[in-house]
């Protein structure tokens, strides 16, 4: 296992525990804030005044780090001498199967869940496995709104695959994503509403429910594996291996001259395009009102955003060893083999030439190596936060990652390695 230059404590097993108290975006921010706060950053509310003796007390030795959560998303910040910016990116969600608003359906007198896919999520991984329930509940407070989340860690849910007796030709099925991922829920008359029952299971009337963001998820924990235990096998690793890896990076490194900023975003994984996502106002804004409680001005803050990087981390797709055909020959990504600088001429992501050294010369001071990732040529890329953010804000933006297998299955897998080498590289860039 490589030993990174700078010392971090991110490892597999951490990983592994932060995505298993995380299920939904709201419990990433969650997980993320309860970390933060237990090193001493205080909560801003953006409905707030900032220029005032939060601001004030940090420039005479007081507190010098923050976070700002907006649903599934959440900006920390640590703040340096100077007005730029060191930024981390990342993104809280991850492809799943999620609650239609009349979610309670009967079919062959069986109880039925009515899902539908969040993302590119790949349908034939989520065939028989346990799954809970995880969220966020809207409710009647007297005449007010009120939320909370809920986290159902039993396993209530279940999508059955077809007997290979009943396919046409015992090699498969064709997944019909209104039809055939309808998870069973039970059996009987006297089954209660899908609903109501989160609703009572949340401590809540079920009369006063309002709204919800409901989700299924995988109730197996996460788990090492191989002879040697180098590999870690969990759902969520893209992107929870970045929000976990930004994380540590942003607690273990030293303050730096530069405000060090981790961004994880909801919604990547359907475009980015709401008020919490990438695309958003969310990371300027917060990034702006910085300058301004410091006693800047607009003109303050275009010169900080000049001279600002951002790193938008995203996973990577290591070079799958039943399917080498399947990547560029001369860009094989190893399991266990470090960070990976994500490139694409068609810019799907991000990267360019200063970008490319910046990473780099990040990696060589954390002690970690460097891959270079290209897509094939004759195969759609995906995308990252990183082409958003570029556009958005005018940042240099560079995209990397961490190299897994299965990407956007239920289950995913990755080097254990890799885990603390990735986030040594964030803190080497966090600091530079």
């Amino acid at each position: 296992m490589s030993t990174p230059t700078l010392p971090t404590s991110a490892t597999a097993t951490g990983l592994g525990e932060f995505v298993d108290a995380s299920p939904s975006p709201f419990h990433v921010c969650v997980t993320v804030a309860a970390a933060l706060e237990a090193a001493g950053y205080q909560r801003l509310h953006e409905e707030h005044e900032w220029a005032t003796e939060v601001f004030a007390a940090a420039r005479n030795g007081g507190p010098r780090s923050f976070y700002v959560i907006r649903g599934g998303s959440i900006i920390a910040f640590d703040l340096g001498e100077a007005d730029d910016f060191r930024i981390v990116g990342g993104h809280t969600d991850s492809p799943n199967l999620r609650l239609k608003q009349h979610p309670d359906r009967t079919s062959a007198g069986v109880s039925m869940v009515a899902l539908e896919p969040y993302g590119g999520a790949w349908l034939n991984s989520w065939l028989d496995r346990d799954l809970g329930l995880s969220g966020r509940l809207a409710y009647r407070d007297g005449g007010a709104v009120a939320h909370t989340l809920v986290h159902v860690t039993e396993p209530v849910v279940r999508v059955p695959q077809l007997a290979i007796h009943l396919s046409a030709d015992r090699k498969g099925v064709t997944l019909d994503p209104q039809r055939h991922v309808d998870g069973l829920w039970g059996i009987g008359d006297d089954v209660p509403g899908v609903l109501d029952w989160v609703a009572e299971y949340a401590g809540i009337d079920p009369g006063a429910l309002l709204g919800w963001e409901l989700m299924t998820h995988d109730v197996a924990p996460s788990r090492l594996l191989g002879a040697d235990e180098d590999l870690l096998s969990a759902p969520r690793l893209d992107n929870q291996g970045t929000c976990y890896a930004g994380l540590r990076a942003l607690l273990d490194g030293a303050p730096s001259i530069h405000t060090r900023v981790l961004a994880l975003f909801d919604h990547e994984e359907v475009g980015s395009g709401s008020e919490r996502g990438a695309a958003s106002e969310f990371l300027p804004t917060i990034l702006e009102r910085i300058v301004l409680a410091r006693g800047g001005d607009r003109s303050d803050f275009l010169q900080a955003m000049a001279s600002s990087i951002c790193l938008s981390g995203d996973m990577a797709h290591a070079t799958h060893p039943n399917y080498p055909d399947r990547h560029e020959p001369s860009h094989r990504i190893a399991i266990g083999g470090g960070p990976v600088l994500k490139v694409n001429q068609n810019l799907r992501y991000a990267s360019d030439a200063v970008g490319e050294a910046i990473f780099a010369l990040a990696c060589d001071t954390a002690g970690v190596p460097m891959q270079r990732y290209t897509h094939r040529a004759d195969l759609p890329c995906g995308s990252t936060i990183g082409p958003i953010t570029a556009t958005r804000t005018g940042l240099t933006t560079i995209d990397v990652g961490a190299p897994q297998l299965a990407m956007h299955s239920a289950r995913e897998l990755m080097g254990a390695a890799d885990v603390p080498m990735y986030s040594a590289a964030l803190q080497a860039f966090l600091s530079s």
